[in-house]
């Protein structure tokens, strides 16, 4: 029977993180993944370049039952913090749009930075593993391993994310975990996620498959202002992903198409200026002319500006930048980035990230009920709550 102070179960960004700062201060640690190689979901994102942090990050940015806690562990372990240490490895990087920071070279440097600090802090990884059984033995955990090993452990750190994209060996683990120690667990779905139509909207939709524009897609009082793609399934693009957090199934979204434009008042000054002009023509100077097409197709509106009355020219604004509809769902967690909700934040100390009533049991990462938007929020939150976690555990 091996004896170790902190098992992590979990070789994602939190737990290498908490990992890297358990074993800077002196602690015998452990991390366990039952994936083949550390750092998956890193190493995919941001196109492969990882968009590793955002320089907006705030408790604005994050969703949850409570959303403000996670601002204990945003504060002391900031953006600025994470980025110091991507420039100590040497890692050059870059900004893009909303202040999203990503890797000029491969999403792989941050892993092998992660993989370089645990080592060098004295961190055992060891991969293609999981947990068979897990009990409570005095103040601490008697864990059975996948391949028959036996450990025991003072802390136990559940870092092991949630249910999004199964392809990669997500699962529900963490949220069984919780609920065997009488922990509440929110609901969870996916987020993040392209949205889906149902036939009658999407056989409207499939002449604009595969358009891409810039758009301002809204749930209620939401708002999100980033690049909309129309798919084969339905709508997809960072701003659907975005609204995705905060739509469910019955509600409608809406969307923006020429945001920049009054769409009315152009069409109806080209009107003025040439009456002859073909209204598809002059839609298609202020949108695609794929969507112009389909715009007016939908409305069965066709022929020249000078036929068209105020009213027509008012109901192609309204379907251009007003354009209400109900998805009927999402891809699910096949194609999600996170996973919305999660183990509930009141059992936990915002401080430590430990079980309030449990001090030796830490939750971190997706596996918690704190869901970040899309643009490197959902990293950060990984590198705080590790950073936090493994000042304790």
């Amino acid at each position: 029977m091996r004896s170790l102070d902190t098992l992590i179960v979990g070789a994602g960004a939190a737990g290498m993180m908490c990992a890297v700062e358990a074993g800077r201060r002196g602690r015998r640690v452990l991390v366990i993944d039952h994936a083949s190689a550390p750092g998956e979901k890193i190493r995919i994102s941001g196109g492969g370049r990882c968009n590793f942090t955002n320089l907006g990050v705030g408790p604005q940015a994050f969703l949850g039952e409570n959303p403000r806690f996670a601002t204990s562990a945003l504060r002391r372990f900031t953006q600025q913090d994470f980025i110091k240490r991507v420039d100590a490895a040497g890692i050059a990087w870059h900004e893009k749009t909303l202040g999203q920071l990503f890797c000029d070279g491969s999403a792989k440097q941050i892993v092998r930075m992660l993989t370089d600090d645990m080592a060098a802090a004295g961190v055992e990884l060891r991969l293609g593993v999981g947990v068979q059984t897990l009990e409570v033995e005095g103040d601490g955990f008697r864990v059975r391993l996948s391949d028959g090993s036996r450990i025991t452990a003072a802390s136990l750190v559940v870092a092991s994310g949630g249910k999004s994209i199964p392809k990669m060996g997500a699962t529900g683990w963490a949220y069984e975990t919780a609920r065997r120690f009488d922990l509440r667990v929110t609901e969870t779905r996916p987020a993040l996620v392209p949205l889906t139509f149902e036939p009658g909207l999407l056989a409207e939709t499939a002449p604009l498959a595969g358009l891409s524009v810039d758009a301002v897609v809204g749930h209620g009082k939401t708002r999100f202002r980033e690049g909309l793609l129309f798919t084969h399934r339905g709508v997809s693009g960072p701003s659907i992903l975005q609204i995705s957090s905060y739509w469910r199934e019955g509600q409608a979204i809406t969307l923006s198409m020429a945001p920049d434009v009054d769409v009315f008042e152009t069409l109806r000054a080209a009107r003025a200026e040439n009456g002859r002009q073909a209204a598809a023509a002059a839609l298609g100077h202020i949108t695609p002319r794929r969507l112009a097409d389909a715009v007016l197709a939908r409305l069965k509106i066709g022929g020249n500006l000078g036929d068209l009355s105020d009213k027509a020219l008012r109901a192609v604004d309204q379907a251009v930048n007003n354009w209400t509809l109900k998805p009927v769902g999402s891809e699910g967690y096949r194609t999600a980035e996170v996973t919305l909700g999660g183990i509930d934040t009141a059992a936990l100390d915002q401080k430590t990230m430990a079980v309030r009533d449990r001090p030796n049991l830490f939750f971190i990462g997706e596996a918690v009920d704190v869901t970040g938007w899309l643009g490197g929020y959902n990293f950060q939150w990984a590198w705080s709550s590790g950073w936090a976690a493994g000042q304790t555990c």
